[in-house]
């Protein structure tokens, strides 16, 4: 299963998605900063599951329609910024989709996430982070489940992957950076965290038309582990 993250700059990426989906092959794509109103039905053999409506810069997520069928979706705003309440740039931050692998007969949960600016404490994302696996463990309780996007955590990230262990997730970095527009705050920005897959790599796509560069996850669902994906999910919340 290949996953294509990318943030769009406020829409200035779009008309790069054709050529990245069709290049690596991507089964599923998940965007950031999206002018929703102006996004496709269908790229390249995707189709959109959904996307938020109340963002002026909002989340969209598609999905290979020849293999995998949407049986669920939901979107989420979580804790505001400051940032958020005056300029009001998105209102919903999480989209999940829960996916049917139609050959497979499994299901999986995919979203895109975009957490609060570098303007927020880091402890405000970490909160948007928690409460959005939390949410996604209720959308597909024990299934495999990977969040992609912009989670704008530049610094202390092995903080951030020890609370993200501690809920019963791992948290993967590509194999470079992936925003480069200020010389000071550049490094990995678009990160996955995910519970019940196997991520074999992550890698950083060459940079177009946005301050970030796209990420192309590439993992395989651990399927019939659901037992196990519900133990450790509990135990990480116990430790909390």
């Amino acid at each position: 299963m290949k996953v294509i993250s990318y943030n769009l700059r406020k829409h200035r990426a779009v008309g790069e998605l054709a050529h990245l989906v069709e290049r690596h092959a991507a089964d599923v794509l998940c965007l950031q900063e999206a002018d929703t109103k102006d996004i496709p039905e269908r790229i390249d053999g995707l189709r959109l599951a959904d996307s938020t409506q109340r963002n002026r810069l909002g989340l969209a997520v598609y999905y290979r329609e020849n293999t995998f069928r949407a049986v669920d979706v939901r979107m989420m705003a979580l804790k505001k910024s400051l940032h958020d309440r005056v300029l009001k740039p998105a209102e919903e931050r999480l989209l999940g989709v829960k996916l049917y692998d139609i050959d497979d007969g499994h299901e999986v949960v995919v979203a895109s996430f975009h957490a609060a600016p570098l303007t927020a404490l880091n402890s405000l994302r970490r909160h948007q982070i928690r409460t959005a696996l939390a949410e996604l463990q209720l959308m597909g309780d024990g299934l495999p489940t990977l969040m992609v996007g912009d989670y704008n955590y530049p610094v202390f990230k092995e903080n951030l992957g020890q609370r993200v262990r501690d809920q019963g997730y791992e948290l993967n970095l590509s194999d470079s950076r992936t925003y480069t527009r200020y010389r000071f705050v550049r490094g990995h920005y678009d990160f996955a965290t995910s519970i019940g897959f196997e991520i074999d790599r992550v890698r950083t796509l060459p940079q177009g038309d946005s301050d970030h560069l796209p990420i192309l996850v590439t993992a395989r669902p651990l399927t019939g582990k659901a037992t196990n994906l519900n133990a450790g999910s509990r135990e990480g919340q116990d430790q909390r």
